[in-house]
């Protein structure tokens, strides 16, 4: 059976993920090639590829260990080759696809999650280009990204999957709609420390997923807009969180916490932080 209608399969969204990474990677670096793909099976599967000038690179299987991009899978760190033709240290059992397309200078970065190596950036040129600090972080910036993205999807689909094969009845049980609140509250959380504006805008589609799932009755239209930091605090202060607490998850003073939640309780003309979660609630704006 496909996927639902409107929906990405599992392959799919790695694809598009991975397109993405690799289309930032181009625009971001000064480098002509840019390529890469998750890790499947201790193998590297390349999939998207930009700016190439032959079709070498399509569909490249990189195993663990062997070439530049398998020792940075298994090592979890950058590898670099000035002239890829001559370099020592790695197997060039890949020489076909990468001196076929013309690559002199090749910079593999692995992207990194939970201590594990989930894939791998390239990017290539066709002389020989030194690397510095200055031009290699774009594509540090790029696989961190890549690597937040993975591990918070994960983490969703994950929840999302749990959630759904307990709910199993039309109301959802108490205890599955706790674990819902309190997933989107950390990602919340962890959408707030995301600088990348594109990687936030994605996120906040993940959130509005996990706050429909649990969103039963008629929904109420708001003619206010809460701020982002408003609805950070409303979805701890649904978790029962003291001020203090919220201050804590959320890196503010208790002070300016009391100010958040003051405003939105404004915002949703509601006298107390519970009226203002339940408001929020039949708004859909929290799970």
């Amino acid at each position: 059976m496909g996927a639902p209608s409107g929906t990405l399969s599992a392959p799919d969204k790695d694809a598009d993920l991975i397109a993405r990474a690799v289309g930032d990677l181009a625009r971001r670096t000064r480098f002509p090639v840019a390529f890469g793909g998750l890790e499947r099976d201790g193998a590297v599967h390349v999939s998207a590829v930009v700016g190439a000038r032959t079709h070498h690179l399509d569909s490249l299987v990189v195993e663990a260990g062997r070439g530049l991009g398998g020792r940075a899978l298994v090592e979890t760190r950058p590898r670099l080759a000035l002239d890829y033709r001559t370099a020592k240290g790695i197997t060039h059992d890949y020489d076909g696809m990468v001196l076929g397309e013309g690559i002199a200078t090749l910079f593999a970065v692995p992207v990194v999650s939970d201590g594990r190596a989930r894939a791998v950036i390239y990017c290539g040129s066709w002389g020989q280009a030194p690397v510095s600090d200055v031009t290699a972080k774009p594509a540090f910036d790029v696989a961190e990204n890549l690597a937040t993205e993975l591990r918070i999807r994960d983490e969703v689909e994950r929840r999302i999957a749990r959630t759904t094969s307990a709910a199993g009845a039309p109301t959802m049980a108490p205890a599955v709609r706790e674990e819902l609140r309190s997933s989107f509250a950390e990602l919340r959380s962890i959408s707030a420390d995301v600088r990348d504006a594109e990687l936030r805008d994605r996120l906040g589609r993940l959130e509005r997923r996990l706050a429909a799932l649990s969103h039963d009755g008629p929904s109420v239209a708001l003619d206010v807009t809460l701020s982002p930091r408003e609805i950070d605090v409303l979805a701890c202060a649904a978790l029962g969180a003291t001020n203090a607490e919220i201050g804590t998850s959320l890196a503010l003073k208790e002070v300016t916490v009391k100010s958040y939640l003051a405003s939105a309780m404004a915002k949703l003309d509601v006298s107390t932080r519970h009226a203002a979660v339940a408001t929020a609630r039949r708004a859909g704006l929290l799970p």
